[in-house]
């Protein structure tokens, strides 16, 4: 029986790497490859912090944390779903966050923005007001209410079961005083108010690409993902709307991923400006107000 051969904590993690590896799970939520995903995998069902000191890889387990990591092993192999589906937490921004499949697994670049305060382009004690569209598990608004602790910050979805979600994570984070969870189809239950800070995440994976994806993508709600022909049928709305609710001194920052490059095909005009992470990803631009009203003006 593999229990009579996995003993310590290191056995487990080495077992898994290899099991992930041997049957070609697909790695894109949160960690880098087939060793951090089973490091993450058995530190999870252990209860134990993902910075453990060396050390401990040599405890030996008993036998019920044995099967019960064997147990999310198995899982994680056969029914193909990201990690934080089979334990509901994914770290975002140096956060804890529940996660279920009625939202995306967070894994923005848009975190290296929010941990630097959107330095040099807001004042942080400047920004009273922030909008995250398309906000899923509020990961984004509840990382900026931490690094804007004088802001309100509006966490918006069009999807009542992602608010659900959200407000797990408002009520775990205990900002409920200032980040506000609202059901509306972009702007639209947002009447005029303005922000000094308007970021988003929304789906920007066009239909051929998502039809494409691996099984752990289509285990994730579509609506967070696809949108259209070129992946940009929310973004347009984005950019159609934003001058109505930045102040002036405010930015958009919006993730379009793969999207970027139709996106500039779309708008060649517009000087999207494209950020870059010390910790990898890209397709995320900002605009200031004014090049938002010059380029998509109030109707």
């Amino acid at each position: 029986m593999i229990l009579d051969h996995l003993v310590t904590l290191r056995d487990y993690v080495r077992y898994a790497t290899s099991r992930f590896t041997e049957v070609g799970l697909f790695f894109g939520h949160g960690t880098a490859g087939a060793l951090d995903e089973a490091a993450a995998l058995v530190l999870h069902a252990l209860h134990l912090p993902y910075d453990l000191p060396g050390g401990y890889f040599e405890a030996n387990l008993i036998p019920e944390e044995r099967a019960r990591v064997l147990n999310l092993i198995e899982r994680r192999i056969t029914e193909r779903k990201p990690l934080a589906y089979l334990t509901n937490e994914s770290p975002f921004a140096g956060l804890s966050f529940y996660i279920d499949e009625r939202v995306l697994v967070p894994r923005s670049p848009i975190a290296e923005l929010i941990e630097s305060q959107f330095a040099p382009w807001l004042e942080a004690e400047e920004v009273t007001d922030i909008l995250d569209l398309c906000t899923g598990s509020a990961c984004i608004a509840i990382a900026c209410a931490v690094a804007f602790p004088d802001a309100q910050v509006d966490a918006v979805d069009i999807s009542a079961d992602a608010l659900d979600v959200a407000r797990i994570n408002i009520d775990r984070h205990e900002v409920g005083n200032r980040v506000h969870a609202i059901q509306s189809d972009v702007y639209s239950a947002l009447a005029d108010k303005q922000y000094d800070l308007i970021v988003s995440n929304p789906p920007y994976v066009n239909f051929c690409e998502w039809r494409d994806l691996p099984p752990e993508y289509h285990a994730e709600p579509r609506l967070g993902l696809e949108s259209g022909d070129d992946g940009l049928d929310c973004v347009r709305r984005i950019l159609k709307d934003a001058g109505r609710h930045l102040k002036p001194n405010g930015i958009l920052v919006v993730e379009v991923g793969s999207a970027a490059e139709p996106l500039e095909d779309n708008f060649p005009d517009v000087p999207f400006f494209w950020l870059d992470f010390e910790r990898g990803g890209d397709g995320v631009f900002l605009l200031t107000a004014d090049q938002v009203n010059q380029f998509f003006p109030k109707g």
